[in-house]
């Protein structure tokens, strides 16, 4: 049967802790940096919730703990002769509360082993044993005898240990480990084996829970829920192992609460196992981010397995606004995303946060800051994570973990080995099949700045049949391949953004990265750093708004969705919200989030007063590379033998650039004739992508200067100069761009706010 419970997201569990065998030595490492949960951390009470919301079963019993571990020569066969301390499961060995903190590397084999006993109840039944997340190739005996093997650092796994189990005595698990990191071609994220930059520490072995759960001969294996928020209805599909009943049938009854825990309706439905089941929901609630409603379930199996998990009714899609732009529309509606890259590391645990409240203290700040999206970065989180985020209303743009080779922007995708293309299709699919009940996951990003980046569109393609209900980035950052639903740049410090596409949401991927070391509470005391750096909280927090200042017109201009790097401090990155020991909040939290508030309101009406070149229209100049003479701006300049060329003017290496007419010369000078019918525009914004100083006139003024570069076209307000130089019917517009280091490019246009 389906219950429908209230928002609360996890039912009361019987939870059955697991003897902690090794108590007497083992203690907590002095990392460089601990957070306040670590002193929570205990070896009898170590991640203790139940670790799967979407598939609960009401008996389990937790792994978490203290096993005995070695660090042995991948040439060593066989099993380790004795072992060499203990570890703290589910922590990294290279981290501090593992108690080991040593780098184990791909020389190396991690080798983990413990004794349980099964309870006596659970006697005659089938016994699974499940891990949340395993970094890399995981190979598992019981009692000696091999129970599986698997490779993937992120996706979960199981395996039917019944029979290798000797009774209900004491039974020994053992699991070896092996993880190449930066030296192979798997998905690893950020990890690399000399820690620098954007780089972090390595991670190795159980990451993540490791628990034992009772099944019928018949379990229920998923639930697979597809909502269909816009006829309130929701598809179930459950898969199971049917051994002896291939045609067990299904009930589902599901129920909502209401706000005071009241149920206000019953739905049943009937169906068997692998068959759409729907129910069809009266008054349905939408999952929004200010409403995040969630239906809890429960589902029966006629051969007596029983679970219970959760859902929400959204609806993701594109669509164009009043202005005709691309949007992402959740529940048919436009809604502007902004939210963190949230990279999900932590200095105690490195890819495990110390307590299940520590991972909730992430997006309760982000949620109080008034972000509606987090982009996880490069990694996939525990399961409770994303539970935390349906329950919050947080957004979520989910990465791909990076692997394999890197490309620039400029560069062809790579060839991926048949091996390294096949693992990485292994655990993408693996992660989407995992993730899939989520309502906070909106869109789906398989590569990030080139890394492991292979047969782009068919990856989006493939990507989209595993999963038609979410939006697909072909890839963040650059190397875009003209596919999936939005068009994704990075720009730092930034803000910025790409040209608008007809049939692609344009959207800001990466930017901001602003820095500020906060003292006592750094990874090392020198090395620091951030894509901008700043001295004081004050300094930081008056950027910050600048940025957003320049992010609001981007949005009325049809920019889709930002992304502020980051969540928190990470190693020697000190770019965060927060550092990254949580301890110090470097941001006025009410300031930031009446701010972010204004983000979201419905985009003002922009005009176009003078076209930008976009791919397929570019627009037509006059130009030089020649010094022209001294009054080469005023409007009865003879500029008839200047060239004619199409915008914009640059180099192809440029970022962003859409080259009509090559310019690769220190300078050039640019002339055009603009006619505005009717009155000229009042207030607006210069759309100007320039790389590097730029200076323009209209009708023989110098209205407004431009210095430095920027990595897309930018909106800049029209100064007072420009405003009281345009003038209903022809105008002359002449530019004078200077290169001066790295890329070249000019283009301009004019956007006329009309209001909304």
């Amino acid at each position: 049967m389906i219950r429908l419970l209230s928002p609360v997201l996890l039912p009361l569990l019987i939870f059955v802790p697991a003897a902690c065998l090794f108590a007497g030595e083992w203690q907590v490492g002095k990392g460089k940096l601990m957070t306040r949960w670590a002193a929570d951390v205990t070896p009898e009470n170590v991640h203790p919730e139940y670790p799967r919301p979407q598939l609960v079963r009401s008996e389990w019993l937790n792994l978490n703990g203290l096993w005995q571990y070695a660090i042995l020569p991948t040439s060593k066969t066989g099993m380790p002769d004795s072992f060499e301390g203990e570890i703290l499961v589910p922590f990294p060995a290279e981290s501090a509360l593992s108690g080991v903190m040593r780098e184990v590397g791909p020389e190396n084999r991690l080798w983990y082993r413990r004794t349980f006993s099964i309870p006596e109840d659970w006697a005659g039944r089938k016994i699974q044993l499940n891990f949340g997340a395993v970094d890399w190739q995981a190979t598992v005996w019981v009692n000696d005898r091999k129970v599986g093997e698997h490779r993937g650092g992120y996706d979960p796994f199981s395996f039917d240990i019944t029979s290798a189990l000797q009774g209900t005595g004491p039974q020994q698990i053992t699991v070896a480990v092996w993880d190449p990191t930066d030296a192979g071609t798997q998905a690893r994220g950020k990890q690399i084996r000399k820690p620098q930059s954007i780089w972090y520490t390595p991670v190795t072995g159980i990451w993540q829970t490791v628990w034992l759960e009772p099944v019928p001969e018949t379990a229920i294996e998923q639930v697979k829920i597809v909502p269909d928020a816009k006829h309130g209805k929701a598809q179930m599909t459950v898969s199971a192992s049917t051994a002896g009943s291939p045609e067990a049938k299904v009930t589902l009854v599901s129920r909502s609460l209401g706000d005071k825990n009241e149920p206000i309706d019953v739905i049943v439905g009937n169906g068997k196992v692998d068959t759409p089941i729907t129910l069809e929901i009266p008054d349905a609630r939408l999952w929004t981010p200010e409403a995040p409603w969630l239906y809890h379930y429960e589902v029966q199996l006629e051969g007596g397995d029983k679970a219970t998990g959760y859902f929400g009714l959204r609806d993701v899609a594109l669509g164009k606004d009043a202005s005709g732009n691309q949007r992402l529309l959740l529940n048919g509606k436009p809604l502007f995303h902004y939210g963190p890259l949230d990279q999900g590391w932590w200095p105690d645990g490195l890819y495990t946060a110390p307590t299940d409240e520590a991972l909730l203290y992430d997006l309760l700040v982000t949620k109080e800051m008034g972000f509606n999206m987090v982009r996880k970065h490069v990694k996939v989180e525990p399961a409770t994570w994303y539970a935390h985020c349906d329950r919050l209303g947080l957004l979520v743009w989910q990465d791909m973990p990076n692997g394999d080779l890197h490309i620039r922007p400029e560069e062809a995708d790579i060839e991926r080995s048949a091996q390294s293309r096949n693992q990485y299709e292994a655990e993408w699919s693996a992660i989407i099949d995992a993730l899939h009940n989520a309502p906070s996951i909106v869109m789906w990003v398989p590569f990030n700045e080139g890394w492991g980046q292979f047969d782009t569109k068919r990856i989006v393609e493939w990507t989209r049949e595993l999963d038609p209900t979410r939006l697909v980035d072909n890839a963040s950052g650059w190397s875009d391949r003209d596919c999936g639903d939005v068009l994704d740049i990075h720009a730092y410090p930034g803000p910025a953004m790409p040209p608008l596409e007809k049939d692609r949401a344009v959207v800001l991927g990466e930017y901001g990265g602003l820095g500020l070391p906060v003292e006592g509470h750094t990874w090392t005391d020198k090395n620091n750093w951030g894509y901008r750096g700043y001295k004081t909280e004050e300094e930081l927090n008056t950027a910050y708004h600048a940025l957003l200042e320049k992010l609001r017109p981007l949005i009325d201009s049809g920019l889709a969705a930002g992304v502020y790097t980051q969540t928190t401090d990470v190693e020697t990155e000190v770019n965060g919200l927060m550092t990254y020991d949580r301890a110090v909040n470097k941001f006025d939290v009410p300031r930031a989030a009446a701010a972010h508030a204004r983000l979201y309101d419905p985009p003002s009406r922009l005009v176009t007063v003078m076209r930008t070149s976009t791919k397929g229209n570019q627009q037509q100049w006059r130009y030089t590379k020649s010094r022209p003479g001294e009054d080469w701006f005023a409007v009865d300049f003879d500029d008839s033998d200047w060239k004619t060329g199409a915008g914009g003017f640059g180099s192809a290496s440029s970022p962003a650039a859409i080259v009509g007419t090559e310019w690769t010369e220190p300078d050039i000078w640019l002339r055009r004739s603009l006619l505005i019918r009717g009155d000229p525009p009042k207030e607006g914004y210069w759309r100007i992508h320039h790389d590097e100083d730029a200076e323009v006139y209209v009708n023989g003024k110098l209205v407004q200067t431009f210095a430095g570069y920027t990595q897309s076209a930018t909106l800049v307000p029209l100064s007072a100069e420009a405003i009281e130089a345009l003038k209903g019917g022809r105008n002359e517009v002449a530019v004078h761009c200077r290169q001066t280091d790295g890329g070249q490019y000019i283009d301009l246009g004019i956007l006329e706010t009309a209001g909304q």
